[in-house]
């Protein structure tokens, strides 16, 4: 087994600065940002604070490359995989290398294989985070569970040394972490919860606190949710009523003051990823002849948040 000794990661946001702070206090292995451009020029030698304490993070440049790296942990927004950085993901990938992406929605893993080659995807999610940054800090209280597996539907599915060699590194880095027997239902439950939590405590500003301790904010999101479980019922994806439940006792683990990614997005002024989120829903709620009332109001509401915060209403 090819034991994996460098990590290059694509996203040096909240996430991918808490992974980043975890690799480097706790293992051996060589982790490394991975840029170009502007975001090169940033982090180039740039100190960043996670937790309070300062991290000098290596960045490394896809044209200047030397050899492949082991894993490549990409934790972007949606609409930054875009055609140029799948390239430059590819770029640091050789014949043994993996790819998994911990991003939101349903679609990197697809992206990504067309580009990178299905055999070295893992698909995976990351579950529980609550990491925030703010004023050029990155702070989490709970680095979550990154659970993954393999895909029946791809290549390589019955290698499970690939998946022990990911856990081996996670485990190292002191990140939680589980391998899943049906990893397609594991991001369908991810792809709910980001449906519900995020896009609600958008519109609602609000922090998880509010959603752990009022009812009425709790039973907004889960009609979001619902929405979603229908879907995956009709689509063949063993969701449950019993999943959200799942979900909520999740939701009491975080930091009352802790914020989704959404909501960080839409007080930064950024573009969020809605279009993953309800826009998807809206789509495959259309394909599969089901309602999604609930979710196309939200991707109108959080549509024009969006423009009138950018000042863009016309």
């Amino acid at each position: 087994m090819n034991v994996i000794k460098t990590i290059a990661i694509f996203g040096a946001g909240a996430m991918g600065a808490a992974y980043a702070g975890l690799f480097t206090d706790n293992s051996d292995i060589r982790v490394c940002f991975a840029a170009r451009g502007d975001r090169f020029v940033r982090l180039d030698g740039a100190t960043i604070k996670v937790n309070g304490k300062n991290y000098t993070i290596p960045v490394v440049h896809p044209d200047r490359v030397a050899r492949p790296f082991d894993l490549i942990l990409v934790a972007l927004k949606h609409h930054h995989l875009t055609d140029s950085v799948l390239k430059d993901i590819n770029a640091l990938t050789g014949q043994n290398s993996l790819v998994l992406s911990v991003m939101n929605g349903l679609e990197s893993e697809k992206l990504l294989g067309r580009v990178c080659g299905h055999e070295k995807i893992v698909p995976a999610i990351a579950v529980g985070i609550d990491a925030v940054h703010e004023n050029d800090c990155f702070t989490y209280s709970n680095p979550g569970n990154i659970i993954f597996g393999n895909d029946p539907a791809l290549p390589n599915a019955a290698d499970t040394d690939r998946l022990e060699r990911i856990k081996i590194a996670l485990d190292m880095g002191g990140i939680p972490n589980e391998i899943s027997p049906d990893i397609q239902r594991t991001m369908w439950w991810k792809f709910m919860v980001n449906v519900g939590v995020n896009q609600a405590s958008a519109v609602l500003g609000a922090s998880y606190r509010v959603f752990q301790n009022l009812p009425e904010a709790r039973a907004l999101m889960v009609s979001l949710m619902q929405e979603v479980l229908a879907l995956a019922r009709h689509r063949g994806i063993n969701l449950h009523s019993s999943d959200i439940d799942q979900w909520l006792n999740v939701l009491n683990t975080l930091s009352p003051d802790g914020k989704t990614s959404m909501l960080q997005d839409m007080q930064a002024k950024r573009k969020t990823e809605v279009e993953i989120f309800a826009g998807a829903v809206e789509n495959m709620g259309k394909a599969d002849a089901i309602p999604t009332p609930v979710n196309s109001t939200f991707l109108n509401l959080i549509r024009v948040q969006e423009k009138t915060t950018a000042g863009k209403t016309g």
